[in-house]
């Protein structure tokens, strides 16, 4: 996008949007819930769709001239089903927190129990964190993962179930490296007569590529971001068994959002149609694997990784051993132009603004086109950054170093 419009009616937003297209293309992404989209994505995300209110869903309207915004929504609906074998989809969320909002509100009432996985130990606001509507509204059992591998203890979790009597249990994770047993939950949730809830907003183009076992069959309502692995438009995405439709879909309008954003669900569209091609296979076996030789590069120059390695996307660096905190890492890091962010670990005992950990993830460098070579090398730097922390050289080398990689691999070429 040469954003010429722009640059005519208001150089200075012309300006910031021209050097954070340098920046994006100089830099590498490492943050796990963060990707590139495809220029077709943007293009529907910045079309004529964003000029019309589209309150209610196809063929019930509150307003006129939607035709084209019927279908749309309609096609994005049917990808979304058919590419991760939903019974039901709704495609209006704003973001994946409004979508875990309209999914719980059509489970629970005021004061019911949830069970999700504790923040500290890599769960979402969203799951039960006390400041969060999830804690306020709900009385929470938050559960967490062991201390001593740091992996969830499914044993544990029905214990802990068989206590709290949840309604609603969430699995799902926004900082867990291993893959999620979602039959395991089902069993837990039937054992106590719960709804199992499943948000996969990190592993859902895992999920969709075929490189993550899926929630379907086992829960009954699944939650997703539209971007992060799934290399769409940022956004949230419903899909549930056909139950639970009607009080989805009415919990999201009117229950928590007007008209939607019609230009983002266009860019769904194309984002779904994108990832039900062949390719998108390729790509996520490619993420799994760029992860794997990360973590296990950066394990053997020293790193603590956290249940020590990755099943998916990301990873959690426990940097205690080396006696730097996240906050520092991170920002260092970033003067070195490899861009991924603090992230407490589990049992973590430094200031949530401070931190004892990174977490980093592959889904952009993969999109680039980067792969096991390119991130071993991408992890040699991170050493080289880490092991100098205060020395500005060696960031500065390493900066030209990276812009050099990255020009093999643009963005968008």
């Amino acid at each position: 996008m040469n954003y010429s419009s722009v640059k005519k009616t208001d150089s200075t937003v012309y300006k910031i949007l021209k050097a954070e297209t340098a920046r994006q293309e100089d830099e590498i992404q490492l943050i796990a819930s963060e990707n590139y989209t495809s220029k077709a994505v943007m293009e529907a995300q910045g079309s004529v769709m964003t000029n019309k209110y589209a309150e209610g869903y196809p063929g019930r309207r509150y307003y006129q001239g939607l035709r084209y915004y019927d279908e749309v929504e309609n096609l994005a609906i049917d990808r979304a089903k058919k590419l991760f074998g939903a019974e039901h989809a709704n495609v209006q969320p704003s973001s994946g927190s409004q979508a875990n909002m309209a999914a719980t509100l059509a489970v629970l009432e005021h004061g019911d129990t949830l069970m999700g996985m504790d923040l500290a130990c890599g769960g979402h606001l969203t799951h039960g964190m006390r400041l969060n509507y999830s804690g306020i509204f709900f009385k929470v059992a938050s559960y967490p993962v062991r201390k001593d591998d740091f992996r969830l203890d499914y044993d544990q979790i029905r214990d802990l179930a068989k206590k709290a009597k949840p309604k609603l249990i969430i699995c799902g994770a926004s900082a867990y490296p291993r893959t999620i047993d979602f039959a395991a939950f089902r069993s837990i949730a039937d054992e106590v007569g719960a709804v199992l809830m499943a948000d996969i907003a990190h592993i859902a183009g895992l999920v969709a590529g075929g490189a993550h076992p899926s929630p379907f069959p086992h829960a009954d309502i699944v939650t997703s971001t539209t971007h992060k692995t799934l290399r769409g438009p940022r956004g949230g995405l419903i899909l549930c068994k056909e139950a639970f439709a009607k009080k989805i879909d009415s919990k999201v309008f009117p229950g928590i959002q007007g008209g939607p954003l019609m230009h983002v669900v266009a860019a769904k569209a194309v984002a779904f149609g994108e990832a039900l091609k062949p390719s998108f296979r390729k790509y996520a076996a490619q993420i799994l694997k760029n992860a794997s030789a990360m973590s296990a590069e950066l394990s053997k120059r020293g790193y603590s990784i956290t249940t020590g390695g990755t099943e998916n996307h990301l990873m959690l660096v426990d940097l205690r051993p080396k006696g730097i905190t996240g906050r520092d890492a991170a920002q260092a890091l970033e003067d070195a132009g490899i861009i991924l962010n603090k992230n407490g670990v589990p049992f973590d005992d430094a200031a949530p603004a401070v931190t004892s950990g990174i977490r980093l993830g592959t889904a952009g460098v993969t999109t680039r086109g980067m792969k096991e070579k390119q991130v071993r090398q991408i992890a040699e730097w991170m050493d080289v950054v880490l092991s100098n922390l205060d020395d500005a050289k060696v960031k500065g080398k390493v900066k030209k170093e990276v812009a050099k990689l990255c020009r093999h691999f643009p963005v968008y070429a």
